[in-house]
């Protein structure tokens, strides 16, 4: 007897970024019907770049999410354009575009507009379109595999529309809410506080005594954007052991100073740190990173974020008691995300269809918690769950669909270009003569140059 869950599903991809667009495309191939509901007017998601924010003296901190996407005008990739490709669908150069293998944001855009044509992903995307509330149809539901979902959606200058699918997606990425540090005197603090998922540009600060809050990837890129134009830039940073490179960029700046974590905020303007130290600040950027938001899925508890750990999820990406047909792709962060989107779509896809099939509930619960033990054990935040940084927990994850490991090109490249950011932050992107080598292997890869009617960049 053919169960029912080897029949075709209906099913709901929620974002039509990168992962809502490889998991579109997965589910196709499994004979699965799909939409994709996207709120903005094309695909890309954060990549979608949006000059149009909502500027405000105060830290309104709702009316941030306007606006979708954090990225700013000037952005570059930070990995070269040879690992972040879907794995049959290579992110090559194309004449008369960005050639550079750093190239800027609006390439990768590109990148993905052209994956979607290539795999006729557009007819399945209803664009323009917010998901308003995302639902268990008939809870409690005793059987999960006959569990489905109301999902509300509404057009713009439409009325709400209610359907009901066998499943769903979330692919909403995790780059569009904004966390914020608390800080004693910051409700107070009367000048101009912004969190980066608003910058754009850096001429309004020009002349400006600026404090940028966190000296990771983006405050680093913010600051060095700032130093031509602002006054001064002070760069307050959790830890005084900063890389070989940001230490290069000070030393060269006169304008751009290293402080400690900010201590507290006054009325007048003044920004006193932990050392004592004390400015008069006219703008406070926070590079402090993004928390995790689905504020349209009500699941009655069953899934929940807890400084920002979305779980419990059974590898990042299924909740036990919902699964299958309730997934999550994109959770995971510091990792090459496109082929790694494309795997856990690739495992999605099949166990709607029936190919494959979870672990016992018990067996991921156990999982999930073992998990969570081995990361409070090595002292991690629990902030950080989502944060992976291993090819071998993606090769380990590849293994549920039989997806192709990391190839060992895309490992040397992805070390190759952070090792050379730790030492020469303003210039790696142009330096890479020492990957020469690898990329002839990366070019001359069969499962690289296999599908796609890109030019190429060599």
């Amino acid at each position: 007897m053919v169960s029912e869950w080897s029949l075709s599903k209906k099913v709901c991809v929620i974002g039509a970024g990168p992962a809502g667009l490889v998991a579109a495309r997965e589910l196709r191939r499994e004979g699965h019907e799909v939409v994709v509901i996207e709120q903005k007017h094309d695909v890309g998601g954060q990549w979608l770049y949006d000059s149009e924010v909502e500027e405000e003296n105060t830290l309104g901190r709702t009316r941030f999410l306007k606006v979708h996407s954090s990225v700013y005008a000037s952005l570059r990739l930070i990995s070269p354009r040879e690992i972040m490709g879907f794995t049959d669908f290579p992110f090559r150069g194309r004449k008369g575009r960005d050639m550079r293998r750093f190239p800027g944001h609006n390439e990768l855009l590109l990148y993905l507009q052209d994956f979607c044509h290539s795999f006729g992903l557009r007819e399945s995307i209803r664009f323009n379109t917010r998901v308003e509330n995302v639902e268990m149809l008939d809870f409690p539901v005793l059987d999960k595999e006959h569990l489905k979902w109301v999902v509300k959606s509404k057009a713009e200058k439409e009325k709400e529309v209610e359907e009901v699918y066998d499943a769903v997606v979330v692919a909403t990425g995790h780059y569009s809410h904004p966390r914020l540090p608390s800080i004693k005197g910051m409700d107070a603090w009367r000048r101009k506080q912004m969190h980066s998922h608003i910058y754009r540009v850096p001429h309004p600060f020009k002349n400006e005594v600026v404090v940028v809050v966190g000296s990771s990837l983006s405050g680093q890129d913010i600051s060095m954007e700032l130093v031509n134009v602002a006054k001064e830039i002070y760069l307050s940073s959790k830890s005084p052991d900063i890389s070989q490179g940001l230490s290069k960029v000070i030393a060269k700046h006169d304008n751009l100073h290293l402080t400690p974590q900010i201590e507290s905020l006054h009325e007048d303007g003044k920004v006193l740190f932990r050392d004592g130290s004390w400015i008069i600040a006219d703008t406070i950027i926070y590079c402090t990173g993004y928390s995790y938001s689905f504020p349209f899925l009500d699941t009655k508890g069953i899934v929940r974020i807890d400084d920002d750990r979305v779980g419990p999820l059974y590898e990042h990406t299924f909740p036990p008691s919902l699964a299958p047909s309730l997934s999550f792709i994109g959770i995971p962060r510091k990792i090459i995300g496109f082929p790694f989107f494309e795997s856990q779509a690739i495992w999605i896809a099949q166990l709607l269809s029936g190919k494959r099939s979870l672990t016992s509930w018990d067996a991921m619960m156990q999982s999930v918690e073992a998990f969570y033990d081995s990361r409070d054990a090595a002292g991690v935040p629990k902030h950080y769950t989502h944060d992976i940084a291993e090819f071998a927990y993606c090769d380990k994850y590849a293994d549920y669909t039989g997806f192709p490991h990391l190839e060992e090109w895309r490992k040397v490249l992805c070390i190759s270009a952070l090792e050379n950011a730790e030492t020469n932050l303003e210039t790696y992107r142009e330096s890479y003569e020492q990957d020469e080598e690898m990329l002839q292997v990366a070019y001359s890869s069969t499962h690289f140059t296999q599908h796609g009617p890109q030019d190429s960049a060599l």
